[in-house]
């Protein structure tokens, strides 16, 4: 089994910066996406950003600018810099990464607990 473990939530005012954490641990033979997702009450969960085992990064229209994604792949972990942060970036914040356990012959998504992150005007 994988397991994420998220942090570095909480709650700023307006214009604020969060940085999260998610490191993955278990039987992990390769980790090709990582990527954070946000979902707001009442809303679907959505993509923040995303970067693969390469290198390459995606980032929501809403965050280009202002959310950087970054990884560590000697320590399995992805982050998620938030600067300029607007309460419209209230949300729970997910991490997820795609996964190849064993041998590596099948690849699994995973997901983080989630985190709270609540930005004040």
């Amino acid at each position: 089994q994988v397991q994420l473990v998220e942090s570095g939530g909480g709650a700023v005012q307006s214009g604020g910066s969060l940085r999260l954490s998610c490191a993955a641990s278990g039987s992990i033979f390769s980790i090709n996406t990582m990527g954070w997702y946000c979902q707001a009450p009442g809303k679907q969960r959505e993509l923040v950003a995303r970067t693969t085992s390469g290198g390459s990064t995606y980032y929501a229209d809403s965050v280009k600018g202002r959310f950087t994604i970054s990884r560590d792949n000697a320590k399995n972990t992805v982050y998620l810099q938030m600067n300029s942060l607007k309460p419209e970036d209230t949300a729970v914040y997910y991490c997820s990464a795609d996964v190849k356990i064993g041998t590596g012959t099948y690849e699994y998504r995973y997901w983080g607990q989630g985190t709270q992150v609540t930005v004040s005007p």
